[in-house]
């Protein structure tokens, strides 16, 4: 039963990854000047995620319609997922982590994490 979860949700992730690269979203333009002061300010974000999950598609998609360059780290298993484990302190995705004048904090839900960052960028 539990095999047969994971490949529907499996299955079902990967039927939204390919409608996210066929409908893409709307970008916000912005001026060379303005979108390299965002790039600058959004290097201190990591995205931690599972690349079929459904809520972290939904934060990607959200991310390419705000025009971010975000770092995304692959936490299904290995390093990244020991990290998120150990310093957010559960293995939950989406996460980002937000280094901001030498704190960091780990935000966790797709829809926090997209209003986080509607409000700043």
């Amino acid at each position: 039963m539990r095999l047969i979860l994971k490949l529907l949700r499996e299955g079902s992730g990967r039927i939204l990854i390919f409608l996210d690269w066929l409908i893409k979203p709307r970008v916000v333009q912005r001026s060379s000047e303005k979108q390299l002061q965002v790039d600058n300010q959004t290097e201190s974000l990591k995205l931690y995620e599972f690349y079929a999950c459904p809520f972290c598609i939904k934060t990607r998609r959200a991310i390419k319609r705000l025009n971010l360059k975000l770092e995304t780290r692959n936490a299904q298993q290995g390093d990244f997922r020991k990290e998120l484990e150990l310093n957010g302190g559960k293995v939950q995705v989406p996460c980002l982590r937000i280094d901001y004048a030498g704190e960091v904090s780990w935000l966790y839900e797709s829809d926090d994490i997209i209003n986080y960052l509607e409000k700043h960028f």
